[in-house]
């Protein structure tokens, strides 16, 4: 019969040491979504970037139906709605025309709407825009790669960044006019 013996010093080390390195990765791999915010010298203001409410809302560039690139951060210093949508969501077809309305109300005061369009064909998607005569910025998120970022499970899902960049409020499902217009309050748009 064969002798077992012990694993060797050698190689409890490196078992320990791939153990380590995959502690480590999870831990920067958490940090890619949920970071700090660095001021322009690099030191940390102490602000989480996650798509919560109270933390700076995480960047993203998408493309537009024109085919230009348009990124969150374009609009620092600016009230910004970032709705999750798609074409086939029946809330999200409810809620359409008043976020139109109140664009069309605060547009004057640098409101934003970011309308992230679930992974559809550009096609359908201009067919919805056509179809409501939305007039806001609607983005194409081919992969779902920021409906990921924002830890998208529903539609519609809504976020009320500030004009810091802060998320103030999140709303996930259907808004009514007054749940909108109290998240708008929350960002300096309205009463």
């Amino acid at each position: 019969m064969a002798d077992r013996t012990e694993p060797s010093s050698n190689r409890k080390w490196v078992i320990g040491v791939a153990v380590l390195l995959g502690v480590s990765l999870a831990v920067v791999g958490g940090r890619s979504l949920v970071g700090r915010n660095e001021d322009e010298q690099g030191s940390d203001v102490g602000i989480q970037v996650a798509p919560v409410a109270g933390a700076l809302a995480p960047d993203f560039t998408l493309v537009n139906l024109e085919g230009e690139n348009v990124s969150l951060s374009d609009f620092h210093g600016q009230p910004v709605l970032i709705n999750l949508w798609a074409t086939w969501c029946g809330p999200c077809r409810i809620e359409m025309p008043t976020i139109q309305s109140r664009f069309e109300k605060y547009q004057d005061e640098g409101f934003i709407v970011l309308a992230v369009n679930f992974d559809e064909q550009q096609a359908d998607v201009q067919a919805f825009l056509d179809e409501f005569g939305l007039a806001f910025q609607i983005l194409l998120d081919p992969g779902v790669e920021v409906q990921k970022l924002y830890r998208t499970r529903s539609y519609p899902t809504s976020f009320f960044v500030d004009r810091k960049g802060v998320i103030q409020a999140q709303h996930i499902g259907v808004m009514t006019e007054g749940n909108l217009d109290g998240n708008l309050t929350q960002i300096g748009l309205g009463n």
